[in-house]
């Protein structure tokens, strides 16, 4: 595509967890992510990132980080099982829809939102922006995902397919726009569904690989999160997003969680 693209990475608060969680260690601790009687020293304070595309065809925001409920309650918004694994941190002003709003922007206003999997510091903000056009989740993870839980009770998702393509480690991918500028590449283990963003224009690439991994660390030296459901296909999914990532047009491959990164925009 011929057309610029501008990227907005956004900052929706922060999530603290054990370090084993984001880079699996070997550990007499049988689960060691969930940071359970382990050293308060093994605690890390991670980013929350969303990406909000200004594309010639439409506004796309991919994920919406912790929704402002977390300010009041997080045993209800998220149970006390998550709560003992993750914790939110989401100052005021932080929360997607403030910033959007901070930027002109109505949820109305947005073409497209699409979660890359029903976790809730990644789609926990749905209910802040009901509002779009359409709001969108693989098929594959919709079956999977806990849609009871309140953050997305209600929500109007609709579901798209991955279909064959040239992308990924399972050569499935949903090309938003039919033209390979906005493409939802299926990199599954973390979850089965989850999808990572891959938006190209001018022959330049960008990545957003969501929790296939949790840092630039973790495709350089291999490092595997300490959750997954497939560890084949995680293995599989981070090693595709090392071999983009490692391209001369790749401009940036980032993380959800990525412990360096700042707000930024990403012109391609």
């Amino acid at each position: 595509m011929n057309g610029t693209i501008r990227i907005h990475v956004m900052q929706i608060g922060r999530v603290v967890i054990d370090r084993a969680l984001p880079f699996l260690e070997k550990s007499f601790h049988p689960v060691a992510f969930s940071g359970w009687f382990r050293n308060p020293a093994n605690l890390l304070n991670m980013p929350v990132n969303a990406y909000l595309i200004e594309h010639p065809k439409g506004l796309v925001l991919v994920d919406t980080g912790w929704g402002a409920m977390v300010r009041d309650d997080q045993i209800e918004y998220m149970g006390e099982f998550h709560l003992s694994l993750n914790k939110a941190v989401l100052p005021e002003g932080q929360a997607v829809h403030e910033q959007l709003a901070a930027m002109g922007i109505k949820p109305s206003d947005l073409d497209y939102v699409v979660c890359t999997h029903l976790h809730s510091d990644h789609g926990g903000g749905l209910q802040h922006v009901r509002d779009a056009k359409k709001i969108l989740v693989s098929e594959l993870e919709y079956q999977f995902g806990d849609r009871d839980m309140m953050i997305w009770r209600d929500i109007p998702f609709e579901t798209f397919k991955f279909e064959p393509s040239p992308y990924g480690p399972q050569k499935q991918a949903f090309d938003l726009f039919n033209d390979g500028s906005i493409v939802f590449v299926h990199t599954p283990g973390h979850t089965p569904g989850i999808a990572s963003t891959l938006v190209q224009a001018n022959g330049k690439a960008f990545l957003m690989f969501a929790d296939v991994g949790y840092a630039r660390q973790s495709w350089e030296d291999m490092i595997m999160p300490g959750v997954c459901l497939d560890p084949v296909k995680a293995r599989a999914s981070l090693e595709w997003v090392k071999s983009v990532a490692s391209q001369a047009n790749c401009v940036e491959a980032i993380a959800t969680h990525e412990p360096t990164s700042k707000p930024h925009v990403i012109t391609l």
